[in-house]
């Protein structure tokens, strides 16, 4: 069974301020121990109140690097784009945020164009803070014909096409891989909700048996998993 430890909220705006924190203590954490600091972060709807309350913090931001744990195949302006919500909101801080992808790329060519780009940042990285679907998906990593090669690639980042596409985001992606995830210093996840708890709990479990991607992600993981949940 995967190692985890949770935290529990009242309500989703207490997570929202406690998440945030967390991830803003890491980052000044990485910043006194080795000058800089790389994060992955999410996009969407349901990190966004922490991800503000994060930007809230005062904390070397010339010396930190965002990228997105994941990003759909749009334009960066595109409302869908998850490194436009990050450099909305950090790049006025002066933090240097990183996307995943650039043109109009096919899948396979984006994934490689994005892996390329990662080789280029300080390994390996000091936060990865994650989400879930109610499929058991995290970041970009979903069921489907390309799980295997974001689960079991050497690359840090692969394109994707989800099958079938979330109606609400019926975009190829590009995600961060298990490899680049597993590595990282510090993972924390955040979900809400009782039936996205459940599969978690299943997922945690099960770990690298799992048919959920995100607990074939979190079992390889050597270190101890800090969940986040709120009803």
């Amino acid at each position: 069974m995967i190692e985890a430890e949770w935290w529990e909220y009242d309500d989703a705006a207490e997570m929202a301020e406690a998440v945030g924190g967390d991830a803003a203590f890491v980052i000044e954490s990485a910043l006194d121990a080795r000058g800089d600091a790389i994060v992955a972060l999410p996009g969407g709807r349901t990190p966004a109140a922490a991800l503000q309350h994060m930007a809230k913090t005062r904390l070397k931001w010339r010396n930190v690097t965002i990228v997105p744990t994941d990003d759909r195949l749009v334009a960066v302006d595109h409302e869908a784009s998850n490194v436009r919500q990050l450099a909305g909101l950090f790049l006025p801080l002066g933090a240097r945020v990183v996307p995943l992808t650039a043109g109009s790329l096919a899948p396979e060519a984006a994934g490689k164009a994005a892996d390329a780009r990662l080789q280029d940042l300080h390994w390996p990285l000091d936060l990865v803070w994650l989400g879930m679907g109610i499929d058991g998906h995290t970041a970009s990593i979903f069921p489907g014909k390309d799980l295997e090669a974001a689960l079991s690639g050497p690359q840090r980042a692969v394109g994707v096409t989800p099958s079938p596409l979330p109606a609400d985001a019926p975009f190829a992606r590009v995600t961060l891989t298990a490899h680049a995830i597993q590595s990282a210093r510090a993972v924390m996840v955040s979900i809400t909700g009782a039936q996205k708890r459940k599969v978690l709990e299943q997922a945690l479990e099960e770990g690298a048996g799992s048919a959920l991607p995100i607990g074939r992600v979190l079992a390889a993981a050597d270190l101890a998993i800090d969940i986040h949940w709120a009803p």
